[in-house]
């Protein structure tokens, strides 16, 4: 334990009143999307830009400075490996702070809740043109940030590689399009052959939606939901949300024609708070430091997909819930397990990335990222969004939407100046299917422990090996240092081989 005046000690209690400012942050955040009138957005604006002023402000100040120096001149020449690399991290994030313009931040964070009060509103009306200039102005902040990012920055990196840092360390372009080269080859056939499955009837789009609400808490209770810790509420959009380190919200939406989307939501959020829950926080004074953060984006995603796509999807899961569901619309839709397993697996391309299934899911994100690259550094005008949206989802997935709504209005991302997230969905897929097989490996094939209810053991199994990793690695070093491989795509095509052999072979 270091002296009570060390500057380790001055460093984590400075660290803990920026923590406590970002929770409060993230406190408004949840509340924003949740509860908040919407006449609340202008006001709700102001708040978020004043905190992120300050936040900016203590996170590149001298005093703030001075303390992550003089921690690292208390280090022992030969410190633990976790105390280096969380000082190393400090640096790193501190020089991207300084290197920002005060007024750009204050900018940035109004322009991010006016974009998003705006894109909600615009895709209700269905009305691309009353969002598109939002959408520039976070575009041409958004350029800036990266400018003044980049003499902060180890290597350099492009423009759109600068923005996605703060969500997938060390990614490039060059890499994620090696990784997505083979789903864009592979997929759009698989696609074809999973046609073949009978398609199910959409008898159960009457689900009510009380029903979808208790089998969405019966869902959490059986995977280890602690009301003395989490809440869930409902949102235009699902998402995860960590307010304090015993503090976790998660949101769902009911989707009318859609009785499995809110469940599944429910399953792909609960599997990011779980992720949360099992950071290396086991003390509330862990909380502020980098290593007791999440690992990347695509590693939290690769933990709800897990949840969502490896358990929730499965027959084995889907024979334990066929009753529960069936019995919800006072009739049986589906009239056995297997049909009703199908039915969560309907392989079908559709419009709306969060409804996609595995198949044709990474092929949405696919097309965010090449777009992303044409906003960004290719010059394209906004106005041309909507066009090559349609263009491209019709190349990619065959379809063409009938509204930006169903378009280019679908996600929230970019109404909040998001670039460069998007490649992490796709890349938890892959991180997700790598980290099953290096599961099975260890404890066997997981269907059997679905089966038998053991979903514990499935957790206990990312508790020791994933979660307790946090930023001692990035995602690639994460899935290399877990598997013994290298990340790619074939643990991800095999296992959409696999469910399509399957459904075909059982139809």
């Amino acid at each position: 334990m270091p002296p009570p005046h060390s500057a380790s000690i001055r460093l984590q209690q400075y660290l803990h009143t920026t923590r406590l400012l970002r929770s409060i942050h993230s406190a408004l955040y949840y509340d924003q999307n949740t509860g908040m009138p919407a006449a609340g957005a202008p006001w709700r604006g102001e708040q978020l830009a004043l905190l992120a002023t300050q936040l900016h402000e203590r996170q590149s100040c001298a005093t703030y400075a001075d303390l992550v120096e003089d921690a690292a001149a208390e280090l022992a020449p030969h410190a633990p490996a976790a105390k280096q690399r969380n000082l190393q991290l400090l640096r790193l994030e501190l020089q991207r702070q300084r290197s920002l313009d005060p007024q750009l931040v204050a900018a940035l964070a109004l322009a991010q809740a006016r974009g998003n009060a705006i894109w909600q509103q615009a895709r209700q009306a269905n009305d691309f043109q009353a969002f598109a200039p939002a959408l520039e102005e976070l575009i041409r902040l958004r350029r800036a940030q990266a400018s003044q990012w980049a003499s902060a920055e180890p290597v350099a990196r492009s423009p759109w590689e600068l923005l996605a840092q703060p969500y997938e360390p060390d990614v490039s372009k060059a890499r994620l399009q090696e990784l997505f080269a083979p789903l864009k080859h592979e997929i759009p056939p698989l696609l074809e052959r999973a046609a073949a499955v009978p398609a199910m009837a959409t008898a159960a789009t009457d689900l009510p939606e009380a029903v979808q609400d208790r089998l969405c808490g019966e869902l959490l209770d059986s995977w280890g939901y602690d009301h003395r810790r989490c809440q869930r509420a409902r949102s235009a959009h699902p998402f995860s949300c960590t307010v304090g380190p015993d503090d976790f919200r998660i949101t769902t939406r009911v989707v009318n024609g859609q009785p499995f989307s809110a469940f599944l939501a429910t399953a792909h959020e609960w599997g990011h708070s779980l992720y949360e829950q099992g950071l290396a926080r086991s003390e509330s004074q862990d909380f502020p430091w980098p290593l007791g953060e999440a690992t990347s984006m695509g590693v939290h995603e690769s933990q709800s997909l897990f949840w969502e796509c490896r358990v929730a999807r499965s027959q084995a899961f889907a024979d334990q819930w066929y009753p529960r569901f069936s019995a919800g619309p006072g009739r049986d839709p589906w009239g056995d397990g297997h049909r009703f397993w199908r039915a969560l697996n309907p392989m079908r391309p559709g419009l709306i990335r969060v409804e996609a299934d595995e198949l044709s899911y990474c092929l949405h994100i696919v097309l965010r990222f090449e777009l992303e690259l044409a906003l960004v550094e290719q010059g394209m005008p906004v106005a041309d969004l909507p066009h090559e949206w349609n263009q491209r989802m019709d190349a990619l997935l065959g379809l063409q939407p009938t509204t930006v709504s169903e378009g280019c209005l679908q996600d929230i991302h970019w109404a909040e100046g998001l670039i460069g997230y998007f490649p992490s969905y796709a890349l938890g897929h892959l991180i997700s299917a790598q980290l099953t097989e290096a599961m099975a490996g260890a404890i066997g094939p997981i269907e059997p422990l679905i089966a038998a209810g053991e979903t514990r053991t499935l957790q206990a199994w990312l508790q020791t090996h994933v979660w307790p990793l946090g930023r001692t690695v990035n995602g690639e070093e994460l899935v290399e240092q877990v598997s013994g491989d290298t990340l790619g795509a074939r643990p991800f095509l095999n296992h959409l081989n696999g469910k399509v052999e399957q459904l075909l072979n059982r139809t």
